[in-house]
């Protein structure tokens, strides 16, 4: 059985769609032929401090030189060439979306990870990337062979299909709330429409401040321009995984509002659940629905947003047939044993 080490930073428990990835794949890759071990890092990716680089060197250092690195992306492309140059072991680089596309960023610290990832590509034996998309970012925009790309999409798990609430329709946006996901867009979008018969619920954890309060100004803006906007949204944070199913399972609409996705879980997720789905065109989101399936808009445009979930609203024959297109997608998606297989031919192909 080959041997590997799969090296996270931060809390795997974190609920967040890489972590999700991560913990996936981490139990699986055993039933798969690889021996797995999980190496945390300290959580200060993808800023590291000078401590936080010196423990990643005495972790990396203490494991065999005949371990493959699995390292996540959100680690990998913040570190030094300097530091991944004393690595003794093969490394295979796990890219879930390049670190310089996360909204919210400078231009001097976007450039900044770009390089630094670039860097740290070009020292990797082998790149993983969850969608076809990224794969071709990469190749684009990181001078990346793309001999060296594997797609390992995430895999997902089948469920009972939304059986829906109705009066009011019921909105469901779900994913952390940071400024990628651009939850103050979508409030905006909403606050443009003219029909009632809606509710929002929006589930994630506050993983930005400044994320946090734009929503906040967005929603308090919203209920000043119009009274009937009051009690029209639901904040939850993050909840456990019976909540979650069961807001999946009233759900009506499902809306993804995010700036960038290098892959869009919760699409995915949506889309096992049968629901019809508006988001935005935002990196591998784009392709992770199928078009009969969602309306899908430009990133940051408000007005689309609204105009588009204006018109699933009023208009439940289309609503159903987006909802039985979501239905049939999701049946041929790929499970997590699919994607753990893709990673570990990887791994052992590599540890030859």
């Amino acid at each position: 059985m080959s041997k590997a080490a799969f090296v996270i930073p931060g809390d795997l428990t974190l609920p967040t769609g890489g972590y999700a990835y991560d913990r996936n794949v981490l139990a699986r890759l055993a039933a798969h032929g690889v021996e797995i071990e999980h190496v945390a890092l300290p959580g200060g990716y993808p800023s590291p401090s000078v401590a936080d680089l010196a423990e990643t060197e005495r972790r990396i250092a203490a494991l065999p030189d005949d371990t493959v690195l699995l390292i996540d992306g959100l680690a990998y492309g913040a570190m030094p060439a300097e530091t991944i140059a004393l690595f003794k072991q093969k490394i295979v680089a796990l890219v879930h979306h390049p670190l310089c596309l996360e909204a919210g960023l400078t231009p001097s610290r976007a450039s900044a990870l770009q390089a630094c990832e670039r860097r740290a590509l070009s020292l990797a034996h082998c790149v993983v990337v969850t969608s076809p998309t990224t794969a071709r970012t990469l190749v684009s925009e990181f001078a990346v062979p793309d001999s060296k790309i594997t797609v390992a999409v995430p895999g997902t798990e089948r469920a009972r299909r939304a059986r829906g609430t109705g009066a009011p329709l019921q909105l469901l946006a779900v994913g952390s709330i940071v400024p990628r996901k651009a939850y103050d867009v979508l409030i905006a979008a909403l606050s443009k429409l003219s029909s009632s018969n809606w509710h929002l619920t929006i589930v994630g954890a506050v993983r930005d401040d400044g994320a946090r309060a734009q929503l906040e100004a967005e929603l308090d803006r919203a209920q000043a321009a119009n009274a009937g906007f009051r009690g029209r949204v639901t904040i939850t944070g993050s909840v456990d995984d019976v909540r979650l199913s069961d807001l999946y399972d009233r759900a009506d609409l499902f809306v993804m509002p995010s700036l960038y996705e290098g892959f869009g879980m919760v699409l995915t997720e949506a889309m096992a659940r049968g629901l019809p789905i508006v988001c935005t065109t935002g990196g591998a989101a784009a392709e992770t629905v199928p078009d009969i399936a969602a309306i899908k808009v430009a990133p940051g445009d408000a007005t689309a947003f609204g105009d588009a979930v204006a018109t699933v609203l009023a208009d439940a024959t289309r609503r159903r047939r987006m909802a039985d297109a979501s239905w049939a997608a999701a049946l041929t998606l790929p499970t997590w044993d699919d994607t753990a297989r893709t990673i570990a031919m990887v791994l052992k192909r590599i540890a030859r």
